[in-house]
């Protein structure tokens, strides 16, 4: 099963690759291609088997995915409770303000800490977890502008935006038939609106549920306080935790 999702993940890359962004990106990087071997054992160890819950991100952050390839990739969760470590080469492109240091980095994912210290205290060995659960982000794509700042997906040109949703969504939809979860769940309203997208596109007619739990960013006023206890309060309500 997970070769299906890996090879899926692979198409996503090559279909993402030709596409070029105008102004205010600079650099966009794809760590599908050069933190791959993380990637790759996070699907190899954890998109083995048919999944209840697939909760959804946006894209990476410059120090989660970005760096250690793996959704919302806060290096402790990554390496101490994943058990993945390895190598990670180079973006083609290196941004001079966001150096791509693997599993040195030394900065926190903030939304990454919080998601996964969150599965972690209701589950502490990570097999537990993700017998029953998988996380993916809806697009691998990382766009900075020349300061370095973080531009996400929803700020880019309609028409840019348009043909990464385009292949995105294909590939959300490939996930999807893979895993056949019961609860589609985005984290935060963007990987919610891309959930209901995949569904109505993809699979007309059918009756799963979809929702969403607060995202963790700290850019979120809301999430700085108490997010782990608003997002499990989500959860239960929805009737995918008890």
């Amino acid at each position: 099963m997970h070769q299906a999702i890996q090879q899926a993940a692979l198409d996503l890359s090559k279909d993402l690759a030709p596409l070029t962004f105008s102004a205010p990106v600079s650099h966009t990087y794809n760590p599908l291609e050069y933190a791959w071997k993380p990637h790759s054992l996070y699907l190899e160890k954890y998109a083995n088997s048919k999944k209840r819950v697939l909760f959804l991100g946006m894209n990476p952050g410059p120090w989660g995915m970005a760096q250690t390839g793996v959704p919302f990739g806060e290096i402790p969760a990554v390496r101490d409770w994943m058990g993945i470590s390895c190598e990670v080469d180079k973006p083609a492109d290196e941004h001079p303000k966001r150096p791509i240091t693997g599993f040195e980095t030394t900065r926190s994912e903030v939304s990454g800490r919080r998601l996964w210290s969150m599965f972690a205290e209701r589950y502490p060995d990570a097999k537990d977890f993700f017998a029953d659960h998988f996380v993916a982000n809806f697009c691998p794509l990382v766009w900075m502008a020349d300061t370095g700042r973080n531009i996400t997906p929803d700020k880019l040109p309609k028409a840019e935006s348009a043909a990464v949703d385009q292949l995105c969504l294909k590939h959300l939809a490939k996930i999807i038939e893979i895993l056949e979860p019961e609860y589609l769940i985005g984290v935060g309203a963007f990987a919610e609106k891309q959930l209901k997208a995949a569904i109505k596109e993809y699979f007309p007619g059918d009756k799963r549920h979809i929702g969403k739990i607060l995202h963790p960013s700290p850019a979120s006023p809301a999430a700085n306080r108490g997010w782990p206890h608003v997002a499990i309060d989500q959860l239960i309500e929805q009737g995918i935790w008890e």
